[in-house]
């Protein structure tokens, strides 16, 4: 279940948001939820009248493990669960499914393939990486975003120690990680969204990623509560001078930890699901020699962040910044990809790679390069 994602409205403000509170519908006031229950997130269980949003929601959560574990752990059929709990095998049924789409519930398989593991080694010699992490290509090429996503938040889970900040990109990918980043106790984490939102959402925004991202961690988040794309660079700048906003580039350049994505034009990518650039802006990029982006600029190549009128309307921390993180995470992949993520690992210099086998294969078998000069 999200916390307090419902009962929200408009952008978010600049600067700081405490730590989001506890799951459930309801008004949210300081981002914690009040008032009393009217439904849940889950399908499973209907909350009785007049019953507290937080009780409501440790029932519901007492149920969700309780089926886990019977089901998991001790080896029991779904109609068996069915008449323990008192429930309907649908209703099991449900749960199940909720938990594994949450991330209450993980498969780890923990045998490696030795094709993956050999290229994992070449990429880290090859691209002076500290680790690299290759999953298998899936079968369906439109699921390797979530396939890498799911590797990403559990890498994620065991790295992230208390008293961190971490910087976030946004895109499929990164937010495919949500389900399996384990959720924790408050510990002095801090969360920056490296970009402005959009206008126009659906299922990814930026301020929306980071924020899901600090309350599974109950971290503070900081955002830039603006679009990422300001209407002309003068604007942008204007923007970026906000009290708020200066705040979070300045953090921003003093990260424990960056993770970013990389991102295309191509019909399954954000820009090509919400029009975030007319079919001129985009035709000129590539006449330009763009690849792909980082953080929302487009980058040639051999890594370099092109000279472009729309590079110059980005409200997001330039990718050179991210040099002074201790530890930068490139997660990305898709054989559409292969040039972008090659220019990233160029422009980046990142620590960790996480991708898939197609992209591994061409990028352990061409040219390694450091990072290039801004």
């Amino acid at each position: 279940m999200e916390r307090c994602t419902r009962g929200l409205s408009g952008t978010c403000p600049a600067g700081r948001l405490g730590r989001t509170g506890s799951q459930g519908t309801g008004r949210v006031v300081n981002g914690m939820g009040h008032g009393m229950a009217k439904a849940t997130n889950s399908p499973d269980l209907e909350f009785e009248a007049g019953e507290p949003a937080l009780a409501a929601r440790d029932r519901a959560d007492h149920m969700k493990t309780r089926v886990c574990w019977l089901y998991y752990m001790e080896g029991k059929t779904q109609d068996d669960i069915a008449h323990i709990v008192g429930i309907s095998r649908s209703k099991v049924l449900r749960i199940l499914s909720l938990a594994r789409a949450d991330g209450s519930v993980q498969v780890t398989v923990t045998a490696r393939l030795s094709r993956c593991r050999e290229l994992e080694g070449r990429l880290e010699r090859r691209f002076g990486l500290t680790t690299a992490i290759v999953v298998p290509a899936p079968q369906n090429p439109a699921d390797v975003s979530q396939i890498i996503g799911r590797r990403l938040g559990g890498y994620l889970s065991r790295r992230i120690r208390s008293g961190m900040t971490v910087g976030l990109g946004w895109g499929n990918t990164l937010t495919a990680s949500l389900p399996s980043v384990e959720r924790r106790e408050p510990s002095g984490v801090s969360v920056i969204s490296m970009l402005g939102g959009l206008t126009k959402v659906d299922r990814v925004n930026p301020c929306d990623f980071a924020w899901r991202f600090a309350n599974r961690l109950s971290a503070e988040c900081y955002m830039i509560a603006a679009p990422v794309f300001a209407p002309d660079a003068a604007v942008g700048r204007s923007l970026m001078d906000h009290g708020g906003i200066a705040e979070v580039f300045d953090r921003a350049r003093r990260l424990d930890l960056a993770v970013v994505s990389v991102g295309n034009w191509e019909a399954e990518s954000l820009f090509g699901q919400y029009g975030l650039l007319g079919d001129e802006e985009i035709a000129s990029l590539e006449r330009a020699g763009a690849v792909g982006n980082v953080l929302c600029r487009f980058i040639d190549a051999d890594g370099r962040v092109i000279d472009h009128p729309v590079n110059d309307r980005v409200l997001a921390i330039h990718p050179a910044d991210l040099r002074g993180a201790k530890e930068v995470v490139l997660a990305s992949g898709g054989e559409s990809k292969i040039a972008a993520i090659r220019a990233a690992l160029r422009l980046l210099g990142p620590n960790v790679l996480i991708t898939d086998s197609i992209v591994a294969e061409h990028l352990a078998s061409g040219p390694a390069d450091g990072p290039q000069p801004e």
